[in-house]
């Protein structure tokens, strides 16, 4: 077999790869839903078997269908619906069966074509290589494109950890957010009367904001880091929050109720303005990374059409 036909079987098992791997994930999805299902239809069926053995033991409700001359009636209704029940979960039983047999067979065939992927890769780069070597003309294409595909690889690869790293400044800012706003809650239940029960639960709701405050800085520094990598400067900083501050300001008697729920309501804004930013900063890195995985997707098309020619 030449090495043109190695890589059109290789591909074709590449393909079959991906095919069985989404399969598997639909799959998975199935088996999930469907063993809800059972769980909500267990549940129903063991209301109806404790439904028809009341009637059938002669409780309360056995007695009052008894007076009404319709206990046989009903406990007719009850042992069908208790049936029926029966039924549906059986039926779901089995559809879980058949399922998690399908499931069996797609990762018994998956096995067989696990490595397709690298298998064709390696065929791939063997065929650039002779050509290369061979001074065929679409050598130099191909190291061309050798080149781009690093290179796009590697600012793909440095955007993606610039987005994690967003993604991670964000969670930890809404966090300090989310302090703040139980914070300024409590404070406006002070400011009308709340006593010493509502400025306990104010402190706390600060000294968790003062916590998560620190981290959320931390994993600021680490995103204004990765934003580096890509060339973009940046040095986001909260507004100070650190347990001195809010010792002073916060938690002493000298200030009023207003003027602590002021500057509650103030260093809320300030991280609220903190969050946008990092949310629109993550906005444009994901978009960034599509176009990335974009160019990078069309070229391998590329190198794969030159080295299927």
């Amino acid at each position: 077999m030449d090495i043109d036909e190695e890589i059109r079987v290789a591909r074709e098992r590449a393909r079959r790869r991906d095919h069985l791997t989404r399969q598997r994930e639909t799959l998975n999805g199935q088996i999930r839903e469907v063993t809800r299902l059972v769980a909500d239809l267990e549940q129903q069926l063991a209301k109806e078997d404790r439904d028809v053995a009341k009637l059938e033991q002669g409780g309360f409700g056995s007695f009052l269908a008894g007076i009404t001359g319709n206990k046989e009636e009903k406990l007719a209704r009850e042992r069908a619906e208790a049936a029926a029940a029966l039924e549906r979960v059986n039926g779901q039983r089995s559809r879980r069966d058949w399922l998690a047999q399908d499931l069996r067979t797609a990762d018994q065939e998956l096995a067989g074509v696990a490595n397709a992927p690298r298998e064709l890769e390696e065929l791939l780069a063997r065929k650039e290589r002779l050509l290369v070597d061979s001074g065929d003309p679409r050598g130099r294409a191909l190291s061309d494109l050798a080149r781009e595909l690093a290179n796009t690889d590697i600012d793909l690869r440095e955007h993606q950890e610039a987005h994690q790293a967003g993604v991670a400044a964000g969670h930890a800012v809404g966090q300090v957010m989310r302090s703040l706003g139980s914070a300024r809650g409590a404070s406006t239940w002070d400011m009308f009367g709340g006593g010493g029960f509502a400025d306990m639960i104010e402190h706390g709701h600060l000294r968790q904001a003062d916590e998560a405050a620190w981290h959320a800085q931390r994993a600021l520094d680490a995103f204004s880091r990765e934003l580096a990598d890509i060339g973009v400067a940046a040095n986001p900083q909260l507004p100070k929050v650190d347990t001195r501050w809010f010792a002073d300001v916060f938690f002493d008697n000298i200030i009023t109720d207003a003027l602590k729920h002021q500057r509650i309501a103030r260093t809320g804004e300030a991280v609220q303005a903190t969050a946008q930013w990092v949310g629109a900063m993550v906005n444009d890195l994901a978009a960034r990374c599509g176009e990335l995985t974009r160019r990078r997707d069309s070229l391998l098309v590329r190198r794969e059409e030159i080295l299927s020619q």
